[in-house]
């Protein structure tokens, strides 16, 4: 494994950008086509992302309405919103289903941000794995002779600098991701 800056920090924007993907599956009570992204839906005899069944739209900032392109498959898509973790009742209109967005309850709130939390903390681990995979590297090049200690040394400074910066983006979006989430 070799030292490479670059490749740290781009494996970092992943982590970001995981943690990104994560918060937007989170409802925070106005209508997002990204809440219903997840669900996985049985239909063909297989399980199948919602997205390859039909089309998500807001149509209300409080109600998602699925297009399902297929009559046959409406009643799998409704049941597999029902039974996801979202709490949601979806409501079936022929080929098209309407899925109010009922109002959270402070409890709910505050569930959603301990979840927001722990999306939080693994984006974190992430980064800080990625950090010690530099320092391995700059500690193994360093005792194979490729580096000096001045230059292992300088390039730790470097990835650390790099750790803090990508340690504060995540705690940015949690903060971000939880007062979206209280906003009433």
């Amino acid at each position: 494994m070799t030292y490479d800056l670059k490749d740290l920090e781009k494996r970092m924007k992943g982590a970001i950008e995981v943690l990104t993907k994560e918060f937007s599956g989170l409802r925070t009570g106005r209508a997002s086509t990204s809440l219903l992204e997840p669900l996985q839906v049985e239909v063909y005899g297989s399980m199948m992302p919602l997205s390859a069944v039909g089309t998500v739209n807001v149509p209300e900032p409080r109600m998602l309405s699925v297009q399902v392109w297929d009559m046959n498959n409406v009643s799998a898509v409704a049941k597999a919103i029902r039974d996801s973790d979202l709490n949601l009742n979806p409501a079936t209109d022929g080929q098209v289903i309407r899925v109010p967005l009922p109002d959270l309850t402070e409890e709910r709130r505050r569930e959603l941000q301990k979840v927001a939390g722990q999306y939080a903390e693994q984006a974190r681990i992430a980064v800080r794995n990625i950090r010690r995979d530099g320092m391995d590297s700059l500690k193994k090049a360093e005792k194979d002779g490729d580096m000096s200690k001045d230059e292992a040394h300088s390039s730790g400074d470097d990835v650390q600098k790099l750790t803090d910066k990508y340690i504060a983006q995540v705690d940015s979006a949690l903060e971000d991701k939880q007062a979206d989430i209280m906003k009433v």
